[in-house]
Parts: C-alpha cells; structure tokens; sequence
C-alpha cells in the first residue's frame, strides 16, 4: 500500500475520530463554563471564559459521590468477576466437551441475544421480588451475572486451543475443572479482558435495571445520581456535565488498562466455526 493510501487512511480515522469526540469536547466545556455563561448561545462557545474548575468540586460535594462511586465500583467488579466465571464455564463446555446437543445449545444461546432486555424486564423483576433481592446488591448483580455475548466471545475463543494441549493435560492425570483452570483459562486472557471491559462499562452505565430493582438512595450507582441532580439542582447543567465527566473517568481508565488485549480478544476464534 503507498504512503498516499496510509495517510489517506489515517485522516480518515482521525476525521472520524474528532467527530465522534464532539459529544466528549462539549461536555467538558460545559463544565467548566462559569453561571453567567450562555450555555445555549449561538454560535456555541467552546473555549470557556473564564474556566471555572470548581464546579467539578462542587458538584462533588452537593451530593455522595464517594458513596455512590464505590456502589458502582462494588457492582460492577462483582459483575465482571461472576460474568467470567460462568460465562467461561458455559463456553468451556460448548467448545471443549463432546455431548448430545451441544450444537442446539450453543445456538440458543445465541438467538438469546436478539431478545431486547426491556421485554425481560417485567419476568426479570418478578423473579428478583419472589427472591427477596429487591433493593440490594445481589438484586442488581445476580440477573446480569452471565450473558450470551460473553459466553459465544469465550467459546470462539476456547476453540483456537489446540487440542495437544488438552490430551497432554489429561495424560499427565488433570480433571476436567483443572484443564479448563490451569491450563485454558490463561491461553485466553485476551478474550477475558475484552469480555471484562465489556462488562465493566456496560455495568457502570447501565441505568434502566438499577433504577427498578434500588429504592434506597444509599445503594444508588452514579447514573442513578447523575438523573436525580436534575431535581437538585433545577437543571443545572454545569454541575451535571461536571458530574458527567467524574462518572466517565473510570470507565476511560479501565479501558486504558485493558486496551493491549482488546483488539486481539475481539478477534480470537473469528474465524472459527
């Protein structure tokens, strides 16, 4: 491919790139956009006069961010624990174990995934209400502790595995749970940290299934916190945006740290059947 080409390429994503930054740049701009500023003026004013950085330290202190942050980071680490754990146990047995409908199974499991999560809503509440795990952790955990995505990225995943590995393994006197431990799960690390982003910023800004299972505002993540500041504040959307940005930083840095495996978990088993 000529340089022309490479450069064209790149100008492309950049371009791309900037456009879908936009959302991101206005935010922070108004965020730190002082009370007297026109938030709605047109043209819009993208560089504040004067920056105002205490909004970030205000929007902090108005409500328990610190609370509510460590109930997001308390859900979404148990999610993403829980997802890997079963979601890879699922896929281990859909890819490495020989038995009568595995194929069917498997397939179900993906057509799961063309089923949108507000028609389970009602059913999903049902049974979290029956189990007494309204208004808890566990309430808000449990139901989305395995999903179908996650199961089919770690089964194509566990299919790239040579099968040498596994009868080495068994010759050498492992079970079943120990080859799957041992010597699989560290052969897909890749696919781990992908699926383990994944669920992390998915769990971090879910909205709709906190706000039905918690009533308890203790137990409120920060996208809960994030709508209820449009009450406190009367739509103050300096504080909101400020507040907005707080509640996205960790989701920017867990991807930071899981970013080298991103692209090849994505990948892993693609062209698997």
């Amino acid at each position: 491919m000529s340089k022309f080409k490479h450069a064209l390429i790149y100008c492309l994503i950049l371009s791309i790139g900037a456009i879908l930054l936009i959302p991101f740049a206005w935010l922070l701009s108004t965020a730190l956009k002082s009370e007297t500023a026109d938030l709605f003026a047109y043209p819009p004013q993208w560089i504040p006069d004067p920056v105002v950085w205490s909004n970030f330290a205000k929007s902090w202190d108005l409500l328990p961010f610190g609370l509510y942050i460590f109930n997001t980071f308390y859900i979404a680490i148990a999610t993403v624990v829980l997802n890997l754990f079963f979601c890879s146990l699922v896929a281990y047995a859909l890819a490495r174990l020989r038995f009568a409908g595995r194929q069917f199974i498997f397939y179900a499991v993906l057509a799961t995934t063309m089923v949108p999560f507000q028609v389970l809503l009602i059913p999903l509440f049902i049974v979290t209400l029956k189990l007494g795990l309204v208004d808890s952790y566990s309430g808000v955990i449990l139901p989305v502790a395995v999903n179908a995505f996650g199961i089919f990225l770690l089964r194509q995943a566990f299919s790239t595995i040579p099968l040498d590995l596994e009868h080495a393994a068994r010759i050498d006197g492992c079970n079943e749970f120990t080859i799957y431990s041992r010597v699989m799960l560290p052969l897909i690390k890749p696919a781990l940290a992908t699926q383990a982003a994944f669920t992390f910023v998915a769990q971090w800004n879910d909205f709709l299934w906190p706000l039905v299972v918690l009533k308890n505002r203790d137990l409120y993540t920060l996208q809960l916190a994030l709508a209820s500041l449009q009450g406190v504040f009367g739509v103050n959307w300096r504080y909101i945006s400020a507040a907005a940005i707080i509640a996205l930083v960790p989701t920017v840095i867990f991807f930071f740290i899981t970013q080298r495996f991103f692209t090849q978990g994505l990948t892993s088993g693609a062209l698997k059947e």
